[in-house]
């Protein structure tokens, strides 16, 4: 018999029901190091050809909780005047899988003490939702709601705008600017009505020096998406000799978070983040885990003098 799956439920009245709007996005707790998911304007903004790998467990202990994986890799090219970048990304939520890829591209103006880049992202995603994997009340085993799967490609695109110096940096991106229809139809001919919605990011951080070998690097990451209340991410990292930093991080009226990122060689970071929710949730799991590997490629001399901090 099929198991039932509560954030399954939870999923299908979250995406389906009539004109709701919810956020639908992948979220990280270490979005200072996987920039370029949420703003195409960070491609090539390392200046090196740059990859990242990132997974995420979340709710732990939940049936069905989200699991999220990403791959990215970004360069400069063409004298760093473009940045050109791709995502790869699989998102698991309950009876929801979304499988899809992302080109970005940025166009970068050297300033006097940093760069300005605006950039774009197309993307095309795979859409699943397996609702006659819900098992419903023995007293209504049937539910029209439920009767039928949903499969489509969705194409998407999204724009943004980015700013950093050796310690400072601050965006601003829309995603998900096309309104795709998520729905599903009933037998009948009548439909639930769901549709992807505009999502909009507004992050910054810079890194203060707080003695010889530490450094105090403060972040925020602020979310707004139509019909959901507005997030904001606050982080604050303590980085010692530029080996090893140790943070922490409150997501306002959801979680507080605890961070921890090793410079292992001038090429590879390695971070891993736990998160604890702060609302009745802490309940029904045991946290959330992060971990991300970094490792950037054809280093040269003159490009490795100082550190990069974001």
């Amino acid at each position: 018999m099929k198991k039932l799956i509560p954030i399954s439920l939870l999923l299908v009245m979250f995406m389906l029901a009539n004109n709701l709007q919810a956020q639908q996005d992948a979220m990280y707790t270490q979005y200072m190091f996987n920039t370029l998911a949420i703003n195409p304007a960070y491609a090539g903004s390392r200046n090196v050809i740059s990859a990242t790998a990132l997974f995420r467990n979340q709710w732990t202990g939940i049936p069905g909780a989200p699991k999220t994986g990403t791959f990215t890799i970004d360069a400069p090219v063409f004298n760093d005047k473009i940045g050109i970048g791709f995502q790869f990304i699989s998102d698991k939520l309950g009876v929801t899988q979304t499988t899809g890829a992302v080109f970005s591209a940025a166009y970068r103006i050297k300033m006097d003490e940093g760069t300005l880049s605006f950039g774009v992202q197309g993307n095309a995603s795979q859409y699943r939702v397996n609702l006659t994997d819900v098992s419903l009340s023995p007293s209504q085993p049937y539910d029209p709601a439920f009767a039928n799967n949903i499969d489509k490609m969705l194409f998407n695109f999204g724009t943004g705008m980015y700013y950093n110096t050796d310690r400072f940096y601050i965006g601003l991106a829309a995603q998900d600017l096309m309104p795709n229809d998520l729905s599903a139809e009933r037998t009948s001919g009548a439909k639930l009505s769901g549709k992807q919605a505009l999502h909009l990011f507004f992050s910054a951080g810079y890194v203060f020096p707080v003695a010889e070998d530490l450094k105090l690097k403060p972040s925020f990451l602020v979310k707004g998406v139509k019909g959901a209340p507005i997030e904001a991410d606050l982080n604050a990292t303590l980085w010692i000799k530029d080996v090893i930093g140790i943070g922490a991080q409150y997501r306002t009226s959801a979680d507080i978070a605890g961070l921890i990122e090793l410079q292992a060689t001038p090429q590879i970071r390695v971070g891993y983040s736990y998160d604890r929710s702060t609302t009745s949730l802490q309940n029904f799991n045991s946290g959330s885990h992060e971990i991300m590997l970094r490792y950037e490629f054809g280093f040269e001399k003159d490009k490795i003098l100082s550190p990069r901090y974001f």
